[in-house]
């Protein structure tokens, strides 16, 4: 079993209560990465950090990593098409359910342009574990024409010819793919680039530490948090960033009733310290 629990959950994946299947297509439209169409847009090459937090990331960084023990081993050895895939899947959805369904489809088809093709009734009945196959079955059919029809193949390993950030934008110019999937496109696949992936825990993490604001989304602290750490880091270490801020909020930074007593940042976060009655020691 790898460093990261495969078997956690999203906690972006819960389904707000009451919520049903007419009002799901505008959960997804609110800003997830399975949204439909959106305006294209340039991803900004710049986000200042206050030096105060970039010191804090950087204190953070240096205290988690003896504790869940960098360099992490990455979990997934795909070529960036298959790990683009593996995301989509796994949007408000455990990690062994999409793992699953993963597995269910290379086992189905030979390559993912038979998939593309498929009837969108038999890809949903082979991803039936996922939350929401009948919207993500062609969501991703969608998503790989489209890749097949901006590149001439249905391929996505030209992009470790481009920068981070040109790959990001190329990515997020398709509909259905948002900050965290491409950043975990090109992070988490054999392409090793240096982005920075933020899921919910992370996010978590981020925001009661106060890096980012109480306000700030998940997709939106993409380029903060990343500018809080130095531009030279490689991809194993954004990666090693990620993962120790996932794992903390998965084992420590609870999304209720988190273990502050016997939280390493205590000092360093404000919502710990309030918490525990305004004290930083733990």
């Amino acid at each position: 079993m790898s460093v990261r629990d495969r078997d956690g959950v999203d906690s972006l994946a819960r389904e707000p209560p009451g919520i049903g299947a007419d009002s799901r297509s505008m959960a997804l439209a609110s800003g997830h990465d399975l949204a439909g169409p959106r305006p294209r847009r340039t991803r900004p090459s710049h986000h200042p950090a206050d030096s105060a937090l970039h010191d804090k990331a950087l204190e953070i960084h240096a205290r988690l990593c003896p504790v869940y023990g960098c360099p992490i081993p990455y979990f997934h050895s795909l070529d960036p098409l298959s790990e683009l895939v593996s995301s989509l899947l796994s949007h408000r959805t455990r990690n062994a359910d999409s793992g699953r369904a993963f597995k269910a489809l290379r086992a189905r088809y030979p390559d993912w342009a038979a998939m593309r093709d498929a009837p969108v009734a038999e890809i949903e009945a082979t991803i039936a574990g996922v939350t929401w196959p009948e919207l993500k079955a062609p969501r991703i059919q969608a998503v790989l024409r489209a890749i097949a029809e901006h590149q001439g193949a249905l391929s996505l390993d030209f992009l470790k010819d481009l920068s981070v950030e040109e790959a990001r934008a190329w990515l997020e110019a398709i509909p259905g793919i948002g900050p965290k999937t491409s950043a975990a496109v090109l992070s988490f696949s054999l392409l090793r680039m240096p982005a920075l992936p933020v899921d919910s825990h992370h996010h978590r993490v981020a925001q009661r530490t106060g890096l980012i604001g109480p306000k700030v989304d998940v997709g939106p602290s993409h380029p903060i948090l990343r500018a809080q750490l130095p531009a030279d880091w490689s991809a194993q270490a954004l990666y090693d960033n990620h993962e120790i801020l996932m794992l903390h909020g998965q084992a420590i930074c609870h999304p209720r009733a988190p273990a502050c007593a016997t939280c390493l940042l205590l000092d360093l976060c404000p919502t710990g310290q309030a918490r525990m009655g305004g004290s930083g020691a733990a």
